[in-house]
């Protein structure tokens, strides 16, 4: 199994959970974070933005499926314009349900 977490802008966010969902990627996870990448933040006029608001979703999916939901981000978080996101793959070694302790891997 694999975790995919992906960094994407606010107003793309409802169509990349969406996106997933339709797909039958339902279980995810989504928090607004903020940072900042390579371009350093964001300067308007004399305003320089540090720290810019992304949202943060995480799903957990099996080996075969990464692909896929990578294509699904990356085709629904586009714009075209930098600051669209950043998608981290790393694996899964062990998941524990809380309520029932059990192991689903």
């Amino acid at each position: 199994m694999k975790m995919v977490r992906a960094i994407v802008r606010p107003e793309t966010a409802d169509n990349v959970t969406d996106g997933l969902a339709e797909s039958g990627f339902y279980s995810m996870t989504k928090m607004g974070v903020f940072g900042r990448g390579k371009q350093k933040g964001l300067t308007v006029g004399n305003t320089h933005y540090d720290e810019l608001p992304k949202v943060l979703i995480i799903i957990v999916v099996e080996d075969q499926s990464v692909d896929e939901v990578i294509k699904i981000i990356q085709y629904k978080a586009y714009t075209g314009s930098e600051g669209d996101g950043k998608i981290f793959i790393s694996p899964v070694e062990r998941v524990h349900t809380v309520r029932t302790g059990s192991n689903e891997l």
